[in-house]
């Protein structure tokens, strides 16, 4: 029977890392951090991979990424770019303004939809979740008929960089399932203290072991016509503002609240770390390598 399908989203800027981090070599073979998403999730029984890139980017992700994967687990791409999915009127003032990048998580989901033909997990690039959070959702979405989602939370203080501030969705959870989701943008320590700070400049003090989205999402196919809704609302709100962004996390938060999807929070002793700022990428690749000494991953993944 065919297995889930692992959507990555791999066609962000990396602004604040300085470059492309979802095709930074982080293991001693070559790998990427992707590539140890990729390994956890085959091994979970998903059997299609489907990487939303930009066009811009393809010939180096080849390259570095795909010429390893691609004759271990089937492999698709899907293009996120500006003018991919955007409506004629709202392209042109997007241009007029100087906006360069796309639309953010949510358009990107939307654009490798053609691609998903069976329950579904997606998930950073950039981001390590470690085998226990893909053996949990490997196992829900297992179930060709499932109609309710699912996410893996992670706890808050250890998803957290020393280097700066980072965005969380955080998440509210009653009775096993996700009842709302808050992306905060501007969380960071301390002092001790775990803290947001709004755009007011007002603070929000969180708990450490608060539950938080790091996109590590499972979905059935058939949420794409509302989530279709719901970028088509933002389009009309927000597409004429110049950073504007439609975050899976806020899209998943409307799901819930309009009634048209449950999720289900997974629980899952799993690790998380990843590579929001250039100074991560030491700790990463430690990490990594403690990991392979341990014999969680093979010393060279394919």
């Amino acid at each position: 029977m065919k297995g889930p399908i692992l959507v990555v989203l791999a066609a962000g800027m990396g602004s604040r890392y300085g470059g492309l981090k979802q095709m930074d070599r982080i293991g001693k073979s070559g790998e990427v951090l992707l590539d140890f998403s990729v390994f956890d999730a085959k091994r979970a029984g998903f059997t299609k991979i489907v990487f939303i890139i930009r066009h811009d980017i393809e010939k180096d992700f080849r390259e570095i990424v795909l010429s390893r994967i691609k004759d271990h687990i089937e492999c698709e791409l899907a293009f996120q770019d500006l003018d991919t999915l955007i409506p004629a009127d709202v392209l042109a003032k997007s241009r007029e303004i100087g906006r360069t990048k796309p639309w953010g998580t949510a358009h990107a989901l939307l654009c490798a939809r053609d691609k998903i033909d069976a329950p579904f997990t997606v998930l950073n690039a950039d981001d390590f979740y470690g085998r226990e959070a893909f053996a949990a959702m490997g196992k829900y979405l297992a179930d060709p008929a499932i109609t309710d989602g699912a996410i893996v939370p992670f706890r808050l203080e250890s998803t957290l960089s020393p280097q700066g501030t980072v965005t969380r969705g955080v998440c509210e959870v009653t009775q096993g399932y996700l009842s709302s989701v808050d992306e905060l943008k501007s969380i960071e320590k301390k002092d001790g203290k775990i803290f947001n700070t709004g755009s007011d400049g007002a603070r929000q003090d969180l708990a450490a072991d608060t539950p938080v989205s790091m996109n590590f999402w499972g979905f059935p196919v058939s949420i794409f016509p509302k989530l279709q809704n719901y970028f088509d609302d933002f389009l009309k709100t927000s597409g004429s503002e110049l950073k504007s962004e439609c975050y899976l996390p806020l899209a998943a938060d409307w799901f819930i609240k309009k009634g048209f999807l449950k999720i289900k929070v997974l629980k899952a002793d799993s690790e998380w770390f990843g590579v929001t700022y250039k100074e991560d990428r030491e700790a990463a690749v430690n990490r990594i390598a403690e990991l392979v000494s341990q014999g969680v991953y093979p010393a060279s993944l394919w």
